[in-house]
Order: C-alpha cells, then sequence, then structure tokens
C-alpha cells in the first residue's frame, strides 16, 4: 500500500496473474508504439502535443491494471481518459477532430461515472473500497445484477461495445497513427481488463442469464462493427469498426465463460475465458500491425481515403507485405494467430449443447453464427483493404509518387508480423501461459499443451478436435514453394509477354479499376436499409448533356439516430429551460430553496 490517495484509505497495488497478463498485452503495445514513434514522429506536425501525453497515457493504463482498490481504479482510469482525449485532440484543427475529441470526453464521463457507482454498490454500506473487503462481502442478487449492468456500460463504453461504440470510430482515426495503435489495441484491453475484474473477480458467483446477455451483446457487436467497416473507404475509421467487432468476439467468449461457470461447467468456463484472453493478445498484436501499416501510408500520401490510393505495393512493398500478414490475421486466416483464438471460441460454442438453460441452448448456436458471419465478412473487408489501398494501379499523383517508410516503422511492424506467426504456429504455449489466470478466475484450466506431440493443440479432448499450426504453416509452405517451383520450371519454356485481359476496355485510366464502393455495394443492397439506412441518390444527365452522371450514397447509424439524437434533444431542452434559473428574482430564488426542502422532507418521510 503507498501513502496516497484517500485520507486513512491510502492507494492499493496489487499484481495476480490477471494483472501480469494485461501488463504484458499493454506493455508489448506501448514498446511496439513508441519504437514507432520514433520514425512516424519526424512527419508529427504537432510533436508538442503529443510527446508530454503519450508517457503519461502508457502510464494511466498500467495503473489501471495495478490498481487494488476502487480510488486507485478510478483515478488511474480517469487519468488513462484525460490523457488519450488530449491526444486525441494533438490535431484538433482538422475538420471534426474537435467534435471526436468532445464526444469521447463526454462518452468517457459517462462510463466513469458507470463505474464509480458500481464500485459504491459493491463497497455498500461498510464503503470497503479495497478490492480485497469487496470480496469478502457478497452482494445480494439484485446488487450484483446492478453491478454486472453499470460495469457493461462502464467498461463497455470504454471497450466500444455496441451502442455505446459511438466514439470510438470519429475519436480513433483522430489521433496519430501510432496513438490509434494503442487506443484501438491497448486501451479498448484495458476496458475489457476493469470488466473482467469487476465481473469475474469481484461479484462472487455469477448467473447463468449474466452470461446470455454479455455473449449477444459480444454477437451484436461482432456484427455490427464489420457491417460499419465494409462501408468504409476511409482507412483507420475502418479498422477502428474493425476494433468494435473483435471487443465483440472477446465478449462472446466472457459470456459463455460465465454461463459455463454458472452451470458447474468449469473445463469448458476456462476454455471459452482462454479463447477470450488469447484474443486479446491477438488483437492488440495485428490491430496495432494494421495501424502502423495506415499511419505508413498516411505519411507517404497524406490520403486515409482508399479511393485515393492503390498501386501500393509497388513503392511500399514491405509495408504491404507487413500490412497483408496482419490482414489475414485479423480475418481469422491460418496459421496466424487470428485463426486460434477464433478457433477456440467456436469450440467453446460446440460446448452449448450440455448447458442445461434453454434459452442457452437456442441463443449461442445463433451467436455463433453471428461469429462466423462476422469472420467470412472481416475476411471480405480486409479484401477490399488491402486489394484497394496496395493492389491495381494508382488512381492518384500522391500514390504514384509514394516512397517506403522509415526503418524504425518497419522494423515495430515486423516484431509484429513475427509475433502473428508465432502465435499461429505455437499457441500451445501462449495457452499454458494464460493457465494461471483461467485457474484463478474460472477455477481450471486447460489440459497442458506444450508436451503434445508435434506441438498439437488439445483444448478439449483428442477425439473432439485439434489443431496443429506448426504442421499447417509447413504444408502451406511446401505447397507454394513446389507450386512456385513447377510454374517457373515446367509451365512454359518460354516466357511470353502479352497486353492482359482489361474486359474489353483498354482504357489506361485508373478510375476505369474496381473501387472500394464496389466492394461494398453488395452488402449494403442487402443490410442497407435495416442497418445504415442507405439512401442512393442517381444523377443522369438528359440526352446530349455532357455532364458526367453521379451516384451518392447517404448512409446513417441507425444507432445514433434512435438512441444518441433523442438523448441529445432532451438534454438540449432541459440546459436552456435550466439556463432560466439564473435570471429568477430573489423571491423565485427562495421560492425554488423552499420548494426543494418541502420536497426533501416529503421523501424523507415517505422513506421512514
Amino acid at each position: 500500500m503507498l501513502p496516497v490517495g484517500l485520507p486513512w484509505v491510502g492507494a492499493h497495488l496489487r499484481l495476480d496473474a490477471l494483472a501480469a497478463f494485461f501488463l504484458v498485452v499493454v506493455n508489448l503495445g506501448g514498446a511496439t508504439a513508441s519504437l514507432y514513434g520514433l520514425g512516424y514522429g519526424r512527419h508529427e506536425e504537432a510533436p508538442g502535443r503529443v510527446l508530454p501525453f503519450f508517457p503519461a497515457f502508457l502510464a494511466g493504463m498500467n495503473l489501471v491494471v495495478l490498481a487494488d482498490d476502487a480510488f486507485t481504479f478510478l483515478f488511474a482510469w480517469e487519468f488513462m481518459s484525460l490523457s488519450s482525449w488530449a491526444l486525441v485532440m494533438a490535431h484538433h484543427r482538422r475538420p471534426g477532430n474537435a467534435a471526436a475529441g468532445y464526444l469521447y470526453l463526454l462518452m468517457a464521463s459517462f462510463g466513469t461515472l458507470a463505474l464509480l457507482l458500481a464500485f459504491g454498490l459493491l463497497a455498500g454500506a461498510a464503503g470497503g473500497y479495497a478490492f480485497e473487503g469487496i470480496r469478502s462481502a457478497m452482494p445480494s442478487t439484485g446488487i450484483a445484477g446492478a453491478v454486472l449492468a453499470l460495469a457493461l456500460i462502464g467498461a463497455g463504453s470504454k471497450a466500444g461495445i455496441v451502442p455505446l461504440h459511438v466514439w470510438l470510430p470519429l475519436a480513433h482515426p483522430a489521433a496519430p497513427s501510432h496513438v490509434s495503435a494503442l487506443m484501438s489495441g491497448v486501451m479498448t484491453k484495458v476496458a475489457v481488463y476493469g470488466f473482467v475484474r469487476i465481473v469475474f473477480d469481484l461479484l462472487g458467483t455469477p448467473a447463468w442469464w449474466w452470461g446470455a446477455l454479455i455473449a449477444l451483446m459480444g454477437g451484436v457487436t461482432a456484427i455490427m462493427g464489420v457491417l460499419h467497416a465494409l462501408m468504409e473507404h476511409d482507412l483507420k475509421r475502418l479498422l477502428a469498426y474493425h476494433t468494435v467487432e473483435n471487443i465483440g468476439i472477446i465478449f462472446i467468449g466472457l459470456g459463455l465463460s460465465l454461463a459455463f461457470q454458472a452451470n458447474a461447467m468449469p473445463a469448458a468456463a476456462a476454455l471459452a475465458l482462454t479463447a477470450a484472453l488469447f484474443h486479446v493478445f491477438n488483437h492488440c498484436v495485428f490491430k496495432s500491425l494494421l495501424f502502423f501499416g495506415a499511419g505508413a501510408v498516411l505519411t507517404a500520401t497524406g490520403e486515409r481515403d482508399m479511393e485515393h490510393l492503390g498501386g501500393l505495393i509497388h513503392r511500399m512493398p514491405l509495408t504491404a507485405f507487413a500490412f497483408l500478414i496482419g490482414s489475414a490475421a485479423i480475418s481469422a486466416l491460418p496459421p496466424f494467430n487470428g485463426f486460434v483464438s477464433e478457433w477456440l471460441t467456436f469450440q467453446a460454442i460446440l460446448l452449448s449443447p450440455a448447458l442445461p438453460q434453454w434459452l442457452l441452448k437456442f441463443l449461442v448456436p445463433a451467436i455463433g453464427a453471428l461469429l462466423a458471419l462476422s469472420a467470412a465478412l472481416a475476411a471480405a473487408c480486409f479484401v477490399k483493404a488491402f486489394g484497394i489501398t496496395f493492389l491495381g494501379r494508382a488512381r492518384t499523383q500522391v500514390a504514384r509518387d509514394a516512397v517506403e517508410t522509415d526503418a524504425r516503422s518497419l522494423a515495430a511492424m515486423f516484431v509484429l508480423v513475427a509475433l502473428c506467426l508465432v502465435a499461429g504456429v505455437l499457441p500451445g504455449y501462449f495457452i499454458d501461459a494464460l493457465a494461471p489466470v483461467t485457474r484463478a478466475l474460472a477455477g481450471a484450466r486447460l489440459p497442458s499443451q506444450e508436451g503434445l506431440q508435434w506441438l498439437t493443440i488439445v483444448p478439449i479432448a483428442e477425439s473432439r478436435s485439434s489443431y496443429n499450426g506448426l504442421l499447417l504453416f509447413a504444408f502451406i509452405a511446401l505447397a507454394a514453394g513446389l507450386g512456385a517451383e513447377v510454374i517457373h520450371r515446367w509451365a512454359s519454356n518460354a516466357t511470353r509477354r502479352s497486353a492482359p485481359w482489361d474486359c474489353g476496355f483498354p482504357d489506361p485510366s485508373p478510375v476505369t479499376q474496381y473501387t472500394a464502393g464496389s466492394f461494398s455495394q453488395p452488402i449494403r443492397k442487402v443490410f442497407g436499409t435495416v442497418v445504415f439506412r442507405a439512401r442512393e441518390e442517381v444523377d443522369v444527365p438528359a440526352p446530349g448533356d455532357s455532364r458526367a452522371a453521379q451516384l451518392r450514397v447517404r448512409l446513417r447509424d441507425v444507432l445514433w439516430d434512435v438512441l444518441y439524437v433523442p438523448i441529445g434533444a432532451v438534454v438540449t431542452f432541459a440546459a436552456g429551460w435550466l439556463n432560466k434559473v439564473q435570471f429568477m428574482t430573489i423571491r423565485g430564488y427562495l421560492t425554488l430553496v423552499f420548494g426543494a426542502l418541502v420536497l426533501l422532507l416529503t421523501v424523507l418521510a415517505a422513506w421512514q
């Protein structure tokens, strides 16, 4: 305990298995972002607005993870929020960034208020704010349900759970790219830590419906995140929406783990929790890598709009390769790390028929279908992101003039490329490293994977399912090498050159290429009316008019229109009405005070 904080309370810090794992995640992301920033920072237009707050942001995230009492946790949480808000506002003069910072600060304050109320309920009348005392005080069923709801609001708003995600696709792209990587790859995981610490550690034995609620919210978050990402042309906003999707995948695993714990199935709970925590690590790795790649593209071209890019694989081959690996990993393609954690989540879903509640028997397979759909759509989205950005012909002059990024930025990216491959090829070591965490939170661990033959992972039983990333990687490498050798040696005795097939259009203009809008149009046709309220406006000139035809597409966030716009209208009305108070007369003020006193006395009398 440190002699700082509230009087006679101090600041309690504790390092257990859960905190140790999240410290690894925080500082891995922080170290690679710092290395990347050494090169990226040379192009920073306002370094004085970034450098003071970057280490403060890292310190705040570390302190949240180490906190062992409510006051220290909330202090560090708010410190993390304010320092990250300052980084979001580093480029405040750019259009939209000030509004993004304002919305972020508003949602962060709302989330902190929810966590403050949650800890107040956990502390109870005795007011014991140390986590050790909270663990020993078993809350009633009603109090536990209220704390769960408040933790979902407080931590979920910071993580990006739908419908509390609205700030994320605005704030993350507004920050400098290495800060975007920290916010998306690391800060959202600190929010997951806060949720796990409260619900899995401090609340005690869960009820089965907790798991149903959290897994359902995770499934909806995953599918909504990937659908919005598919509509985006802005590369950084696309990556931000994919953070929403991956947070949904993590919460699916957490919800399943709670459902299994409530039904005394510790092995299944350990499997689901391992899947969720492994995806926490994996998302930190490949999302940081992708934001670094997007930052390199932004530095080289000054563009985030994919429609103004193209052909960068010729100008930035190393960045293109790193971005391709990150795209494969986030699309859950083997042998990379994203596949393993999503595969483990599916293995946990396949155990759901053993759950006794009929609601869970029907709900969990439906969530599994949402997870499968989100994985397929994520792959399609990153075909679009990589293809439009790096392949084809350059669409603008800035794309033609692009040059490869600096050595430090490339070094940070290739460290994460190696981790994507190692965690996918040798996942057993990572699963075993999570065993102390799952044993502490779920009361069980997965079978030891290290000693299994050929480094195969067997999450349940060998007769049921297994996966060997090393053999799969060897097979892919061998097949690719053999195929390339056969083609180059025996496919043709002579090199023949000719113009490629161009669909009958010999026009060399890059505008004849497939666009990001072309990729998203089929998805927009299917989901546009319900999810995006899409409106297409077609302007076709009359015969003889030489104007170009135009197609305008307008998309709306339905949740913003349904939930936040009415709340904003109510707040604006209430603020306008309350503003009249400052112009009241003395008689009016006395009447207001007397009426408030009568109301409070009436409530007190009724309460007693």
